[in-house]
């Protein structure tokens, strides 16, 4: 699998090839080899990005945690907390070839309705919309707040 280069700083993954040949890329969340899926390998430039470049404590990120919405279990793809586990961060991760639309950005205000956080991240690894909510108005933010900024939403 040739994985394509996203809109991300360089990071120093490992991998590793699974007994059926398939490559896997270690996810330090979850502590673990995993399959290095097109989404996958958003989801952990996503995780390096936050924990190297923003001072997201890894210890503040969870992965695909599950929720329940209209009676039908969901997981978000990544969600970042306060230090209290209050939810204040949701991000949805879609694969380079997923187009960032409104049906993507409406998946992920559904997902608010269960957690109800003030800001909510999309990214396809090449594109990224950053959407803080204000009075449950989405308001667009040029850049990826720091995670001192995100706890003052």
């Amino acid at each position: 699998m040739n994985l394509p280069v996203l809109n991300f700083p360089v990071v120093d993954f490992r991998f590793q090839k699974n007994e059926k040949g398939n490559l896997q890329v270690f996810d330090v969340i979850r502590k673990k080899f995993v399959d290095a899926s097109p989404e996958e390998w958003v989801r952990q430039h996503l995780i390096h990005f936050l924990i190297n470049h923003k001072q997201v404590p890894a210890s503040m990120i969870s992965v695909e945690k599950q929720l329940l919405l209209n009676n039908t279990k969901r997981r978000t793809d990544l969600v970042v907390f306060n230090s209290n586990l209050k939810p204040i961060l949701i991000i949805e991760c879609k694969a380079p070839e997923v187009k960032m639309d409104q049906l993507t950005i409406n998946q992920a205000l559904r997902y608010n309705l269960q957690l109800n956080v003030p800001a909510i991240l999309l990214s396809n690894g090449l594109q990224h919309i950053f959407l803080k909510l204000e009075n449950n108005e989405p308001k667009v933010l040029k850049d990826i707040p720091d995670y001192q900024s995100l706890l003052n939403f």
